[in-house]
């Protein structure tokens, strides 16, 4: 850290200088380990921005999509001659994969993620982890019944400033983190996606993709990660409204397969500590991006809100009369916990590199992920909840606990 951001902290992370917690991500890379993890991807859109090939104990050895340009896009960006029609196909043919990256579209991921576990395959999910309690329930048997490792790939977990508030949050900084808002923004009418038949709710042949109409808060987790990633409470109770407007001329709401009104939902969640959040999921909005604020009795923090002032990180001590303090966030991917071909900035905040080495790395060493299955539904489960909270105007329903077995 700067000179400046060093001064500007107080009380215990004053004596967490350079190197202590408020520098480190998590466990670092095994550097003498010398197993080594071949992966197989299932999808070449979101699936080809990761880095599972630049780990030295990481081998790309197959890839699938259904579609031929995506397949040859995963072929070269991995460059991995093992390429598969499917994953159908990849399951009976492929005999050298130990783990999986599942990036089919939401729809399908408990259904692939089944099928590798079901093959003997550990799992590295894009979110979110489900879209129904039954999808929940499903993913939660198959982990328990294979003993697998199960990773969803939630990028506000790691990106740079979440990691910053999730290590003052573990030296105390914070005091009681009574209050978090957390939001994602992916505004979709402003890019006029539903005029153009080559935008990401349509498949090359015309046909709608899952994310026609799909209900914001079944997409909760880039929201949630950054309560759950910095605190890891768990959510109990939820209150949730949406908007839409069926009148306009905006056919998505009028005709999807999910029967969903609303373009944005705003919800008001309690944790099981007692404490408060307020969650936003909007699809239309003059605004973009994913960002956080959390309050505590001796600090609070405000995320940088990317995507519409781009201004900094700023931090607010108690005592302290300046309204906003900038704040200048370490650069995580630095750190040992990546291995040295992976020490670089990449995408959603930084976060890409990270999500890859920590899944390599937890099988390298025989453990769970950090953003196990666990974690992984405390961040997807309540907007489930939230989106049938929504849809009873704003009636608080409780959310279901999918935590690991009692002891």
């Amino acid at each position: 850290m700067s000179r400046r951001s060093f001064l500007e902290l107080s009380g215990s992370a004053a004596l967490l200088a350079a190197g202590g917690v408020l520098t480190k991500v998590g466990r670092a890379y095994p550097a003498d380990s010398t197993k080594k993890i071949r992966m197989g991807v299932v999808g070449g859109g979101f699936g080809a921005t990761f880095h599972w090939h630049e780990h030295p104990n990481c081998v790309v050895t197959g890839v699938t999509d259904l579609l031929p340009d995506r397949r040859k896009r995963l072929r070269e960006h991995f460059k991995c001659d093992n390429v598969y029609d499917s994953l159908e196909q990849m399951l009976v043919k492929a005999k050298n994969i130990d783990a999986v990256a599942v990036f089919s579209g939401a729809p399908d991921h408990v259904k692939h993620a089944k099928m590798c576990m079901d093959n003997g395959w550990h799992v590295v999910s894009a979110c979110p982890a489900c879209i129904s309690l039954e999808e929940a329930q499903t993913l939660k048997d198959v982990k328990q019944r294979t003993g697998l490792k199960y990773m969803m790939a939630e990028s506000s977990w790691y990106r740079q400033d979440v990691i910053y508030a999730r290590n003052i949050f573990r030296a105390g900084e914070f005091g009681e983190l009574f209050y978090s808002e957390v939001e994602y923004y992916h505004d979709s009418k402003s890019e006029n996606l539903v005029a153009d038949k080559k935008s990401r709710l349509y498949m090359p042949d015309g046909s709608r993709t899952w994310r026609w109409g799909l209900p914001p808060m079944l997409y909760p987790t880039h929201s949630l990660g950054f309560l759950v990633g910095v605190t890891k409470e768990r959510i109990t109770k939820v209150s949730c409204l949406g908007w839409g407007k069926l009148e306009d001329d905006w056919p998505v709401l009028k005709d999807n397969v999910y029967n969903n009104p609303f373009y944005n939902q705003t919800a008001t969640m309690l944790t099981d500590a007692g404490h408060m959040c307020r969650c936003n999921v909007f699809w239309r909005c003059v605004a973009g991006g994913e960002r956080a604020q959390w309050f505590g009795e001796n600090a609070s923090l405000y995320m940088a809100n990317y995507g519409v002032h781009n201004e900094p990180v700023k931090k607010v001590r108690e005592g302290l009369h300046l309204p906003h303090v900038p704040l200048e966030i370490p650069e995580y991917w630095k750190t040992d916990m990546l291995p040295e071909p992976m020490r670089h900035s990449s995408g959603h905040g930084g976060s890409a590199v990270f999500i890859s080495a920590e899944f390599v790395n937890a099988l390298l060493e025989d453990r769970e992920p950090e953003i196990d299955l666990y974690q992984s539904l405390a961040m997807t489960v309540p907007g489930i909840i939230a989106h049938k909270s929504a849809l009873k105007e704003g009636e608080q329903l409780a959310v279901p606990d999918f935590g690991p077995p009692k002891a």
